[in-house]
């Protein structure tokens, strides 16, 4: 598993400035307007750039003057350190992005390098602005990460937002048949990749419907048929009746708690080197938060895991180690990692969530 050790982020959004190891899960907990999401923004951005739609994104986040830490005026430019441990050796990419006209960002620099497990001198490759290269510069004998690897890497750390379950949504209406890369952020072609699965990945499909099961009893499975346009819906049947239900009929806990499901339980090709998941308690019963929480540490085995969330229930179910407080100090966030040793007394008594609750290892609102 290839995995994101270090991120440093200067001035995006809150995060005036930031150092931050990371493990294979990563739970952020903290008070509203800590943070927290913002360093799930930071993700999303690196999403929109790998696709070739960051000047969209700058748009549809109000510009630069909403990303750059308090305005052009205090942060003139943003810039970004991430090292990912990779086969014989830790790959780093690099980019700054400068406050330019029109209130846009511009890549004012971006760099990887890639320092070999032995220490020898790191190969560094300066990249043209704003674009990974696609192909395999000329490297020493044994060299093997370069800026397609970057580029990999980069595209397969996913962030999702099962948010929105109106009737609008895009998890509710149909979706083409061969939309089945990966499962998208807003879980929009979720029937066609659960389709997929059914045909050619037959025992993850069923451990899927399962484990669904142990949320919502009543369902039995799902019942995918395309249409003459290649066209599928999240149609489903329940275990005590013929009929064929609408995805329009599914609550909207249950219907996040099955995109949910689909993403942690989804099989090896899919699955995204790195999930990023902002708020995943949504509208989830306790019972139902304790399965996704042990799903999030099972997955951590195989990937990467990166949550946000306000939720003491689902903290109970993870370690110390695994959660980062983010606080508000001043104007800036703050991240910082918990040590085990210091709370050692306190869990003699208390959950982990409860002292949370109490606000005795910060990440609350006082």
């Amino acid at each position: 598993m290839n995995l994101l050790k270090k991120i440093t982020l200067k001035g995006f959004k809150s995060i005036q400035s930031m150092e931050l190891e990371l493990q294979p899960l990563n739970v952020l907990i903290g008070a509203n307007g800590a943070g927290k999401s913002n360093l799930v923004s930071f993700f999303k951005m690196l999403n929109e750039m790998m696709a070739g739609r960051f000047q969209q994104y700058t748009a549809m986040s109000g510009r630069a003057s909403s990303i750059l830490h308090f305005g052009p005026k205090i942060t003139p430019q943003i810039e970004a350190t991430l090292e990912f441990e990779v086969e014989n050796g830790v790959d780093t990419y690099f980019l700054r992005l400068f406050h330019a006209a029109n209130d846009t960002l511009i890549f004012a620099e971006e760099t990887l390098s890639f320092l070999q497990t032995d220490y020898t001198s790191p190969r560094v490759e300066s990249l043209g602005a704003g674009h990974l290269e696609t192909r395999i510069p000329e490297a020493a004998e044994g060299e093997i990460v370069t800026a397609k690897t970057l580029r990999f890497l980069l595209n397969r750390c996913r962030v999702y937002h099962f948010h929105d379950t109106s009737s609008t949504s895009a998890m509710r209406q149909s979706c083409y048949v061969g939309d089945t890369r990966w499962l998208m952020p807003d879980a929009g072609n979720l029937a066609a990749l659960l389709l997929r699965f059914r045909r050619e990945n037959h025992s993850e499909y069923q451990k899927i419907v399962r484990t669904i099961r142990l949320i919502a009893p009543f369902f039995k499975d799902f019942v995918l048929e395309p249409d003459a346009a290649q066209r599928v819906l999240l149609n489903w049947e329940t275990k005590d009746s013929d009929r064929v239900f609408s995805p329009h009929e599914f609550s909207d806990g249950t219907l996040r708690a099955i995109c949910l499901i689909t993403l942690l339980l989804q099989p090896e090709e899919t699955r995204p080197e790195m999930i990023i998941v902002d708020e995943p308690e949504l509208g989830l019963h306790p019972y139902a938060l304790n399965i996704i929480a042990d799903l999030f540490s099972q997955a951590a085995y195989h990937i990467q895991v990166l949550m946000s969330t306000q939720s003491s229930l689902l903290i109970d179910n993870f370690s110390p180690e695994n959660i980062i407080t983010v606080n508000l100090e001043g104007q800036a966030s703050q991240f910082q990692r918990l040590t085990p040793s210091k709370l050692d007394t306190w869990l003699e008594e208390y959950s982990l969530g409860e002292i949370w609750e109490k606000n005795i290892i910060g990440g609350g609102p006082h």
